[in-house]
């Protein structure tokens, strides 16, 4: 027994000896996080559309774990309070269609930034923007193509998640895919060897390889332009030229769907289009001029649609109008056969393509899809729950749920009866972190 007394006494003097050493932050480790109660006055549920008054969401490290009633949860002592029981709580907001690496106007500013600006200078504005799109309240976002960055969107992504740098939770598709002759850099001598915006594949084959490249170097989607050149013509119809043909299509949703990843077809109507739909895409990305035979088939085989409608009033609108004698516009075409989505359920998501336009601007996007015939409540879901969905991160964005990623944005108003509310976020919280807050 004395023998015993003796050993213990020695373990106990050399666990002391050693956290003398290490000093009392070592205790603190293995301390669980604290809990953080956040009071929302009005929370809205993705699920059942509506919004729940005097709500307290638990959050203990970077997970929800409580969810109720403010008169049924029981805040635990010491836990940090935010107070938002004046102001109107949401999910963070999902862009499923962004371009960090772009940094300016359509037109020549594309061929400044390939041709004069390193892949370093373009990331280091790529993680400006990511700040810029956090504090607007999108805390996770599709990148789709780092347009000439080569794999700079892997990096960012890594860093964000290692919290090296502030920014939304991403899923990048590096390179991006199109054709020789399709798509930017354009219009230089034969003589001249200028860098592409894509990765250029051309056969099935190619393609197969080009998807593997991708994934092998970090791709989490593959992002294909089914068209690049369009115009409309003297009586308002638009015409879209294919990149691709359907075997090339088809070959690069086989490769990519057998790795697990999803394949996000950039394309306007006609052959573009069809050829995606028949070949199984996960998302149509634009999709204007949607006709009645591609909507059926979208919504038989749940390929969602990304409309992006902001970014063809802000910067095409007057290119288009230049161009047809002030007649025609793809913003109006694409007002005009959206209805069509919506009649068959195809499902939205929300995306904007932000990057030719400002960064951080992007919500403005949610007054546009009310415009053009969603509900206020259909709009929110599309940033939320459907564009979760899209990203096959269900179970950690979305929604506000115990279990979840703390993910919150609030703002001052109530966003169901004015969806402009969404442009002047308040408050943001990524992780359980607040990254933003105006309202205390």
């Amino acid at each position: 027994m004395k023998q015993k007394q003796r050993g213990t006494a020695l373990l106990r003097a050399f666990l002391g000896v050693v956290l003398g050493m290490l000093g009392p932050a070592t205790l603190l480790w293995a301390q669980p996080p604290q809990v953080v109660a956040v009071r929302a006055g009005r929370l809205f549920d993705p699920m059942s559309g509506t919004l729940i008054r005097n709500q307290i969401v638990l959050i203990q490290g970077e997970r929800i774990v409580e969810l109720g009633p403010a008169d049924r949860i029981k805040v635990p002592a010491g836990a940090e309070e935010i107070d938002l029981s004046q102001a109107t709580v949401l999910p963070g907001l999902i862009d499923a269609h962004s371009h960090l690496f772009l940094t300016g106007e359509f037109g020549s500013r594309y061929d400044e930034e390939l041709l004069k600006e390193s892949w370093q200078y373009r990331t280091i504005e790529a993680v400006v923007n990511a700040k810029k799109d956090l504090d607007a309240g999108f805390t996770t976002m599709r990148d789709l193509g780092s347009h000439g960055a080569m794999y700079s969107d892997v990096d960012l992504r890594n860093a964000i998640n290692k919290g090296l740098v502030p920014g939304p939770r991403l899923q990048v598709a590096t390179l991006a895919m199109s054709t020789t002759g399709g798509f930017r850099l354009s219009g230089y001598s034969p003589e001249v060897t200028v860098p592409s915006g894509v990765q250029i594949v051309d056969s099935p084959d190619g393609a197969r390889l080009g998807v593997r490249e991708q994934i092998k170097y970090g791709a989490d989607v593959i992002k294909i332009y089914a068209n690049d050149r369009s115009h409309i013509t003297a009586d308002g119809k638009l015409v879209s030229y294919p990149t691709f043909t359907l075997d090339e299509v088809r070959a690069i949703v086989d490769e990519a769907h057998r790795q697990g990843v999803k394949v996000a077809c950039h394309a306007y109507g006609g052959e573009s289009l069809r050829n995606c739909v028949d070949a199984s895409v996960d998302s149509i990305e634009h999709g204007l001029d949607l006709d009645e035979a591609s909507a059926e088939k979208m919504a038989a085989k749940n390929i969602y649609l990304v409309p992006t409608f902001y970014i063809y009033d802000w910067g095409l609108r007057d290119q288009d109008l230049q161009a047809t004698g002030g007649k025609f516009s793809r913003a109006d075409i694409h007002q005009r056969t959206f209805p069509l989505a919506l009649a068959h359920g195809i499902k939205i998501a929300f995306g904007t393509d932000v990057g030719p336009f400002p960064h951080g601007t992007q919500a403005v996007e949610f007054e546009y899809l009310v415009r053009s015939g969603m509900k206020p409540v259909e709009a929110l879901r599309s940033a939320t729950i459907v564009a979760a969905a899209l990203m096959g991160w269900q179970d950690r964005v979305g929604s506000i749920e115990p279990g979840k990623l703390a993910d919150l944005v609030a703002v001052s108003g109530d966003p169901l009866a004015d969806i402009t509310e969404l442009e002047r976020t308040k408050f943001v919280m990524k992780g359980g972190e607040v990254v933003r807050n105006e309202l205390k």
